[in-house]
């Protein structure tokens, strides 16, 4: 069987359980934050990229990461299956293997298991959160993100002292369609907040994988309804053919050495 195929109490004052991230506290958002443009960040953006484009972006670590390799969305379930963890470290691990970027959101589930699997291989990762850069949902990856911060790039929409609440991330899902190559959507149910992404992804012309398995569970309408709309299936046969579709990248242009 083909490894894509089938297979805390709250507070009321912090109903999302978001915290400060480590080593945050004490830092005035100027001193450890860049603010950029989309096109500063991505180069320049045709008209259907601006329409839901941020003006502003708040970015912390190591910005030379953009231009270093394809950047691929690996995104599906908080709430993933064991099969879609592994199915997630696996093509994480084999996106770093072959100089991509490993995209994700920094949610628990498949999005923790993209980021720490490139990160145990080697590789690169980018965060695109739904918080500001000082806080973390869950509060459970509050390290997480600050190590992404130090060694890897995590980027924000939302100021700092923005509230976090549950429109901050679909509003996520679209930066970061935006900001990847592909997003390829690996573990998600049939209301998986990762669906929104996908369609984005199909909006902006980008590549939209689906996992195989999900395309053969017949208790899910969306893959079948998104492959109408050029969605592709990712199997382990045509995992050389995913790879083929991404771009090469080199550094495009410069960003004046920042690391912030």
């Amino acid at each position: 069987m083909g490894f894509f195929a089938h297979h805390a109490a709250c507070d009321p004052k912090n109903p999302f359980g978001d915290s400060t991230v480590p080593d945050s506290k004490n830092m005035s958002s100027q001193a450890w934050q860049e603010s950029v443009t989309a096109e500063e960040l991505l180069g320049s953006l045709n008209e259907v990229e601006r329409k839901f484009a941020p003006k502003q972006l708040f970015v912390v670590g190591h910005l030379e990461i953009m231009q270093e390799g394809a950047r691929v969305s690996i995104v599906g379930s908080r709430e993933a299956s064991d099969v879609g963890l592994r199915r997630a470290k696996k093509l994480a691990r084999l996106v770093c293997e072959r100089g991509g970027i490993v995209v994700s959101g920094l949610a628990k589930g498949i999005d923790t298991a993209a980021h720490t699997a490139a990160i145990e291989v080697g590789g690169k990762t980018i965060a695109v959160i739904g918080t500001p850069q000082s806080h973390a949902y869950p509060k459970e990856n509050s390290e997480l993100q600050a190590l992404i911060q130090r060694d890897f790039l995590c980027v924000s929409q939302f100021p700092e002292g923005y509230p976090v609440q549950p429109k901050n991330f679909p509003i996520r899902n679209r930066t970061m369609a935006l900001i990847s190559d592909a997003t390829v959507i690996v573990d998600a149910g049939q209301t998986s907040g990762s669906i929104s992404q996908g369609w984005e992804a199909l909006r902006l012309g980008r590549g939209l994988f689906i996992a195989k398995a999900l395309t053969e569970n017949p208790k899910l309408t969306w893959p079948a309804e998104m492959m109408s709309y050029g969605a592709r299936v990712l199997a382990d046969e045509s995992i050389d053919d995913f790879f083929e579709f991404l771009p090469s990248r080199s550094r495009a242009f410069a960003f004046d050495e920042l690391s912030v």
